[in-house]
């Protein structure tokens, strides 16, 4: 399970400035057809987090969706002196512009610029961490071992699902209020017989293939 011994080591190695905050950023949405790549930024004060939450938070793949939304609404409702959240996201036209990697990271930099603390440093999920003011560490299967992380891991996939069910009311035919965008065999059949729209990432080469075979 994870909890804040990331955290608190980093801390330690910055040194001069042990009480720096430390934020957790993660992505969610690197792999589907369509719909934008959604991230979030997560300062936890370690003091203050209530219990529930603190046993609760984990690697948003491996938490139901009503545990999910039930988490992402109990950090949204957390003060300022317990929490800080920060959202940002990459547009399709910017995943197909840059690739995915590049606009993941992008989105988590703007995630990160939009909390309302100064972090002094963040762990990323990942391997790979984006252009920031503060020291950052990248962090494999961060999700599973930082609770910052983990809760970054939930406020973006809670709210890249929210972004994908009113895309799935714009587009209606593919699921994408269930598939969020996958490839699944729903949205498959829904390309085959709708063709491709705005919201999908014409980088991919599923969508390329689609529209490789348009008439």
């Amino acid at each position: 399970m994870p909890d804040f011994s990331l955290e608190q080591e980093f801390q330690r190695d910055l040194g001069g400035n042990p009480g720096a905050k430390v934020i957790g950023l993660d992505e969610a949405g690197r792999g589907p057809w369509a719909g934008p790549v959604v991230a979030a930024a997560v300062w936890l004060n370690p003091d203050t987090l209530p219990s529930p939450l603190r046993d609760g938070l984990d690697d948003s793949k491996k938490l139901s969706a009503k545990a999910r939304e039930n988490l992402f609404e109990a950090l949204l409702a957390l003060s300022p002196e317990q929490a800080a959240i920060g959202r940002g996201e990459a547009a399709v036209e910017e995943i197909d512009a840059l690739n995915i990697l590049q606009a993941s990271l992008l989105a988590m930099q703007r995630a990160a610029a939009a909390i309302s603390i100064t972090a002094g440093a963040a762990l990323v999920d990942g391997r790979q961490t984006p252009a920031l003011p503060c020291p950052a560490r990248p962090v494999v299967k961060g999700d599973s071992r930082s609770l910052s992380i983990a809760a970054a891991s939930i406020v973006a996939k809670v709210s890249r699902d929210r972004a994908m069910a009113l895309l799935a009311a714009q587009h209606p035919g593919y699921g994408w209020e269930r598939n969020q965008g996958y490839g699944t065999a729903e949205h498959r059949a829904g390309l085959d017989r709708l063709g491709v729209t705005a919201a999908h990432r014409r980088s991919f080469r599923p969508i390329r293939d689609a529209l490789a075979s348009k008439p």
